[in-house]
């Protein structure tokens, strides 16, 4: 029953947390966004001290279960390893101690340091979220339309449609195809050698669950020797030699008890001193490979979805044009060289948004107007930006600020936002086509939402003259209009310029 109600648990938390990387409507995150919120690191950042608490306290009790039930990387893991279907696969292994409190030290460095990007790269929830919406999310949407050619495919790939998003987008979409590769590598070959040697969440997690109250414990007088648990072990944590489990590494799978033919192993409540978990405690630094691990996704649909991302992630290095009707190329439009990078309304200041942000790729995922992506500068290393090629933030729409879970985007409401400043418009002149090509133009004004630009004369002397925006710095909120709606080409005659700090208007 155990490994029975793990494996459903599991299927239920990671399935949902795809679903919510992979839905582009807007609508799962209501009834879905708390699965975000219940993750430890995000927690953490968000400050949320009773969530912090409900998962310790749930790993004095029940031991690491949220590794095997709730964070999807782990799940993650345990998919790839089912892959192998060699039988008795595993074996006991010591912990590589060393490596696990080195990267456990630089976790806490960098979030003390503020470092964000060292703290996203080792996040396991958000190494997940890259994940599910840089290589799964593209093929989900494929999926929704089977009479989809494969350019729809490629182009629903959108960031790769200008050459701006092919450095932010192109390198996290690396990294997160690198991330696969290492847990997938690790998984299918050790099972959960990452949680027990690299992630620190799961480090973190390991101190308490020595002292959990329900474990893994032999019977030694039915015990036979028969190695089956330790060979099914996919924490590598079983040492069926001398009977005891390395609590520190033991995620709770169930397998163990699944497949002793003898009964020796039960998964009881208690703190008793038994040989096997007083050894367990004295040796459990010394204790340290990973298994693999059960899952109940099918093996031909995963299969399908890895050569798909193989497939198309060869067909995007394609570049496609833009036609209007058939007639003329459009040519894409490049990002301008911005002094401060424009953070979402919400996210209050930069510096809140470095503080909080795990890099999950939540909020991109979700962004209904292709503005948001990942930075690829240092100091903001795939934290969300905003650039405004492919769209502009409609004062109307909040849902990246929804489905945040650590507090890096606060909630916002539709009236706040449209009299939040977030950046303001600039104007460059010698891209402005009235000037450049002697046409009307205007379009900035027109659409400006809330009225900051108004078009007047060039020549202040001469009513004649051609017509071009001035900009009302005090009204202007930054949300991009007029720079995706300029015809300008590559650069816009209008840009948004970011602050660093936000303040109403």
């Amino acid at each position: 029953m155990l490994k029975k109600l793990r494996i459903t648990l599991a299927t239920i938390f990671f399935v949902g947390i795809t679903l919510m990387f992979l839905d582009f409507t807007g609508t799962l995150h209501h009834w879905l966004g708390w699965m975000a919120k219940v993750q430890f690191l995000p927690a953490v950042l968000a400050l949320n001290v009773v969530i912090i608490l409900v998962l310790l306290v749930l790993t004095l009790v029940f031991g690491r279960i949220y590794c095997s039930v709730i964070c999807p990387l782990g799940i993650f893991q345990d998919l790839v390893a089912r892959l192998r279907r060699k039988k008795n696969k595993y074996s006991y292994s010591k912990a590589i101690s060393w490596l696990r409190y080195t990267m456990l030290g630089i976790m806490v460095v960098a979030i003390a340091a503020g470092i964000g990007s060292v703290v996203q790269l080792l996040a396991p929830y958000s190494a997940y979220g890259r994940i599910a919406t840089m290589i799964f999310q593209p093929i989900w949407k494929f999926g929704n339309n089977l009479l989809a050619s494969v350019a729809e495919l490629i182009d629903s790939y959108a960031f790769y449609r200008t050459e701006v998003l092919v450095p932010a987008m192109g390198v996290v979409l690396i990294v997160a195809v690198a991330t696969a590769l290492l847990v997938g590598i690790l998984a299918w070959r050790n099972g959960r050698t990452y949680c027990n040697t690299i992630c620190p969440v799961g480090t973190v997690l390991s101190f308490f669950a020595r002292f959990s109250w329900f474990k893994i414990r032999f019977d030694e007088d039915k015990c036979r020797n028969c190695s089956l648990c330790s060979k099914n072990c996919k924490a590598a944590c079983i040492d069926f030699k001398t009977r005891t489990v390395d609590y520190s590494r033991c995620v709770v799978c169930g397998n163990c008890i699944d497949k002793c033919k003898f009964g020796a192993l039960s998964y009881v409540g208690g703190y008793k001193s038994t040989k096997a978990s007083a050894k367990a405690d004295n040796n459990s630094d010394n204790a340290g490979k990973a298994a693999n691990t059960d899952s109940s996704v099918d093996a031909g649909k995963r299969s399908f979805l890895l050569s798909a991302a193989l497939a198309t992630t060869a067909a995007m290095a394609q570049d496609k044009k833009k036609v209007d009707g058939g007639l003329a190329v459009i040519e894409d439009k490049v990002a301008p060289e911005r002094q401060t990078p424009i953070t979402p309304p919400g996210s209050v200041s930069a510096r809140n948004m470095a503080q909080h942000c795990t890099a999950c790729q939540l909020c991109v995922s979700e962004c209904p107007n292709q503005v948001l992506r990942p930075s690829n500068s240092l100091s903001s290393f795939m934290q969300p930006v905003m650039s405004y090629e492919l769209g502009y933030c409609r004062p109307e729409c909040t849902r990246c600020a929804d489905v945040c879970p650590t507090g890096a985007i606060h909630h916002i409401a539709k009236e706040q936002k449209s009299s939040t400043q977030i950046g303001h418009a600039v104007w460059i002149k010698k891209n402005c086509i009235p000037l450049t090509d002697g046409v009307e133009c205007g379009n900035c004004a027109r659409h400006c939402p809330v009225g900051a630009i108004e078009m007047v004369p060039s020549n202040p002397d001469d009513e004649e003259s051609a017509y071009v925006p001035a900009v009302n710095e005090s009204r202007c909120i930054g949300c991009g209009a007029c720079e995706n709606l300029c015809p300008a080409r590559p650069f816009s005659a209008i840009y948004v310029e970011g602050h660093e700090v936000h303040k109403e208007v």
